[in-house]
């Protein structure tokens, strides 16, 4: 399953981030006592394969359908860690932060070395403005050795340190993500976004010419880019983008703002 999406969201910060569902028999952050599958019991295996129909639709958008599925499995077997966990990124889904929240601690306390359930506890800590919480459950993810992870949660802590107004934190925070996974554009625009609003306009160069210049970009992308490269008085580049954002994203607020020259909004 995809971990973050790349889109839009109001703010100083562009970035949706989806949580992470461990996929069912296989859980990176785990405790030693791994339990095969030739271990399980046929009850357990039955979960396991309903639980990964509940991912299915979770992941195609059909919400109301997983969440019907995860709760069958969890009334089968409500020891499943993994059907927890997913039952809290339903209700994220559906902006039930009470339940999500319940359901995330109830995972973490079924299976307290899952990195990826922490993670996602850290994300909706973050979401509610509970950034000391979210960090801690961000550290909690990222000592465990074995979390394969790491870039994600490092570019969710970067998200939220820049929301409590932390952005010297955000920005190492970011920048360990970049370097874990330089292709991820979430982290590339972020981390753009904060050198571009603390005027190192040419590092910010950097990064958001390297998105641009990539499949990812898209409206937010472009716009920082026009503005960062109107602060270098480089009006070619400017113009090409500028270009760019009126073709593809012509009814966009962003292309709206370009034709206003409306650059410091």
């Amino acid at each position: 399953m995809r971990c973050l999406a790349w889109a839009g969201l109001a703010g100083a910060l562009l970035l949706a981030l989806g949580g992470c569902a461990s996929q069912p028999g296989s859980s990176p952050g785990a405790s030693a006592d791994i339990v095969t599958p030739s271990d399980e019991s046929e009850a357990r295996k039955r979960a396991r394969i309903r639980l990964e129909l509940a991912v299915g639709y979770f992941e195609e958008g059909k919400t109301e359908i997983a969440l019907d599925e995860v709760k069958q499995v969890i009334a089968a077997d409500p020891n499943l860690a993994d059907a927890h966990n997913l039952r809290g990124l339903i209700y994220m889904r559906l902006n039930d932060r009470r339940q999500a929240e319940e359901s995330f601690r109830r995972a973490a306390s079924l299976n307290p070395r899952e990195a990826n359930i922490q993670h996602n506890l850290g994300w909706l800590y973050c979401q509610e403005g509970r950034y000391p919480d979210a960090q801690r459950a961000f550290e909690t993810a990222m000592s465990n050795p074995t979390y394969g992870g790491r870039a994600k949660t490092l570019m969710a802590q970067g998200v939220c340190q820049a929301r409590a107004g932390q952005t010297a934190e955000a920005e190492r925070s970011l920048a360990r993500a970049y370097e874990l996974d330089a292709a991820n554009p979430v982290t590339g625009y972020n981390l753009a976004n904060i050198l571009y609003r603390r005027g190192e306009t040419a590092r910010a160069q950097f990064y958001i010419r390297r998105l641009n210049n990539s499949e990812y970009a898209n409206a937010e992308s472009l716009w920082l880019g026009i503005r960062v490269e109107r602060r270098m008085k480089d009006q070619v580049a400017m113009r090409q983008l500028g270009d760019q954002l009126k073709k593809r994203y012509s009814g966009s607020r962003e292309a709206l703002a370009y034709e206003r020259g409306a650059f410091d909004e």
